[in-house]
């Protein structure tokens, strides 16, 4: 089963956005493809594990003529890495993600066994991806923000024009992600939500790697983690 919503935002400057999401694999994990008006895209979470959801992620890039232009992990998870090997063969991109989440890449043939997830072996993280640099995607910077305490290296992409952010497995509607597996850390996460995510503006959208999306301001007020 899969789940598919999208939506178009246009920025300050008129530049239009689109977000398209998809729900794969046992876990529930959300992929995001970003694209922009010159059909340009990244690939974020590829989450997607047989056959079939691989025929879906595929079908859509096709079917709007996008261009991919970078293979992005918010962090390294197995359920956020199983499509990873597609769409570096697909597209020969490489993966860009934090260099703490080398680790918890290279756990993945052991995580992928003990969940009973078929699962084809992610290329290397090529590109360390940093807060200072950011990513430049649609002739802009798009802000980085490390947020560790899921995963050590848990990144998110926040489109400040756009007034969105993909936070992986940081921030979730009226809750928070887990802290019981190896590398993770509650203290560090509730730091990483407090004094990072919630410095951006109330109405930034949350298109969080797990579930519906969400704002800042909803879970300032309402999230019973962070009261």
């Amino acid at each position: 089963m899969y789940y598919s919503v999208s939506e178009t935002i246009f920025a300050q400057k008129l530049i239009m956005i689109s977000i398209q999401k998809f729900t794969f694999n046992p876990f529930q994990e959300n992929t995001y493809i970003i694209a922009d008006e010159n059909k340009d895209c990244l690939i974020i979470d590829p989450g997607c594990s047989n056959a079939n959801e691989n025929k879906i992620l595929l079908d859509y890039i096709s079917s709007q003529s996008l261009t991919p232009l970078m293979l992005l992990n918010t962090h390294c998870h197995i359920d956020h890495v199983l499509g990873n090997h597609l769409i570096n063969k697909t597209f020969g991109l490489k993966l860009y993600a934090h260099a703490n989440e080398v680790p918890v890449l290279a756990s993945g043939n052991a995580v992928s066994s003990m969940y009973g997830v078929p699962y084809i072996t992610s290329p290397d993280i090529e590109v360390f991806v940093t807060e200072e640099e950011g990513i430049s995607f649609s002739g802009k910077k798009i802000q980085v923000i490390h947020a560790p305490g899921h995963s050590p290296g848990s990144i998110c992409f926040y489109f400040e024009e756009e007034g969105f952010i993909i936070g992986g497995d940081v921030l979730f509607y009226n809750s928070i992600g887990r802290t019981d597996l190896p590398l993770g850390d509650h203290g560090t996460l509730l730091n990483s939500i407090k004094n990072k995510l919630f410095k951006l503006p109330e109405a930034t959208v949350v298109y969080s790697g797990h579930g519906p999306q969400t704002t800042i301001g909803h879970e300032v007020k309402t999230n019973p983690f962070l009261q």
